[in-house]
């Protein structure tokens, strides 16, 4: 079985290669789609073949959705990324807990994110797009953020109870902060909408130097019958569009001998 794969842009522009060069590059390797890419590009990606898999949904990855104080200004924000989602055809997009703070529980943070949650699940559903809660690691690149653990974010989409709130199941982050990555996601799959990738530690290539097995990890997303895209989001140690050909061909390879 195939697997749709994405690049993030973010990780590969700026690094020597003209964007609409990359664009062209992305496209012509075999990716399907890129994300996370700047809104004065998403036409010009869209004009490549290129599908826009995610987007971010609100600012701010550290004042997010467990703060009910951030909620008016999150939903609207949320409200403006639907329109824009809608018009360009964009499955995703990016929400975020938010960091940790002294008065709030575990179970408060939850909770909150909910109910921010639950505020626009309902014109996430009308709109036809999947608001995806990020699971990221507090250990080393995001310290005190509160999403980062699958059975917390778990817990909050079963709060929300919304076929269109569900989780991005990053595999760099979660390798870091829980590992059993082939075990979570054949137990845990339904509640993923999106992954990611990138290789640990460094968040580099997803290359033989570092600790994760893709070509497992690949399959046993593969074989629950996967239907998204797994978007890369590594920082290339050398050129980015030979990154990016190796990211392809280690998908496709790992794939191809499952079957």
């Amino acid at each position: 079985m195939a697997i749709k794969q994405s690049v993030s842009w973010w990780c590969f522009a700026g690094r020597g290669v003209p964007d609409a060069i990359l664009l062209q590059n992305i496209q012509s390797i075999g990716y399907e789609a890129v994300e996370l890419i700047d809104v004065t590009l998403f036409q010009q990606a869209r004009d490549c073949g290129l599908v826009i898999a995610t987007h971010q949904g609100h600012q701010s990855i550290d004042h997010g959705l467990n703060d009910l104080a951030q909620h008016a200004r999150i939903e609207a924000e949320l409200h403006e990324t639907l329109a824009l989602a809608q018009k360009f055809g964009i499955p995703n997009l990016v929400v975020f807990s938010g960091n940790r703070r002294s008065a709030l529980t575990e179970e408060e943070g939850r909770d909150n994110t909910a109910v921010g949650l639950k505020r626009v699940a309902k014109a996430a559903e009308d709109a036809g797009v999947t608001l995806i809660l990020e699971l990221l690691n507090s250990k080393r690149d995001h310290a005190r953020y509160q999403c980062d653990h699958t059975a917390w974010g778990i817990d909050v989409c079963q709060l929300v109870d919304s076929p269109r709130v569900k989780l991005l199941y990053d595999i760099y982050h979660m390798q870091i902060m829980e590992g059993d990555l082939i075990e979570t996601i054949g137990e845990h799959h339904k509640d993923f909408a999106h992954y990611h990738t990138a290789g640990v530690p460094g968040r580099h290539d997803l290359d033989a130097v570092q600790e994760i097995n893709y070509p497992g990890v690949l399959r046993a997303i593969a074989q629950t019958n996967y239907e998204g895209y797994v978007g890369h989001e590594f920082i290339p140690k050398c050129d980015p569009v030979a990154a990016l050909k190796a990211a392809w061909g280690l998908c496709e390879n790992s794939l191809h001998l499952a079957n």
